[in-house]
């Protein structure tokens, strides 16, 4: 039996998260790193995403993700961990999961939610101990943004229809 469709409608930021199978390591070098890089900016282009912020772990990623329209963030996400996989087992001659399965997201609030979310993920390297400022850690949106970092309109600011509130950000209405 298949798994059931996801739904997360467009115009709603989301926190993104995924981790190796058996929490295994899942980026090896620089060259890891530098590829999953490649495949974000690939696929920011492709489906015209978002990226508000991100990391890149030994072993998992988060992201936090701003999909224009329904459907943008599963395709989005699909073609991502597909590519990665793809090149993962190329590079090291593997097969079998990489992932530990489908990746986890949460809708996220606007306002104090968001700014929270945002640093969470950004200073995830400094919780583990890997550096002592969030810009210090290569692989993330905190750094220099790196290859993926795009201008994006202040979703705390207004939604689509440049409402301001408390709820979650969007309109469920494509931008």
């Amino acid at each position: 039996m298949p798994r059931p469709l996801r739904f997360a409608p467009g115009g709603f930021v989301y926190h993104v998260i995924n981790r190796g199978n058996g929490r295994a390591d899942v980026f090896h070098s620089a060259e890891d790193f530098a590829a999953f890089e490649r495949v974000l900016s690939l696929a920011c282009e492709r489906f015209n995403m978002r990226i508000l912020a991100w990391v890149l772990m030994n072993n998992h990623f988060h992201m936090v993700l701003w999909p224009r329209r329904n459907g943008d963030l599963q395709a989005f996400m699909q073609w991502v961990t597909t590519c990665h996989v793809r090149r993962y087992h190329r590079h090291y001659k593997g097969s079998g999961h990489v992932w530990q399965g489908r990746y986890r997201s949460f809708a996220v609030e606007r306002g104090g939610h968001l700014l929270s979310v945002l640093r969470y993920v950004e200073r995830n390297p400094v919780r583990a101990g890997m550096v002592k400022k969030a810009q210090d850690w290569r692989y993330s949106s905190a750094s220099n943004g790196g290859p993926v970092r795009e201008a994006v309109p202040d979703p705390i600011a207004a939604d689509a229809d440049g409402h301001s509130g408390s709820g979650p950000i969007g309109s469920g209405t494509a931008t």
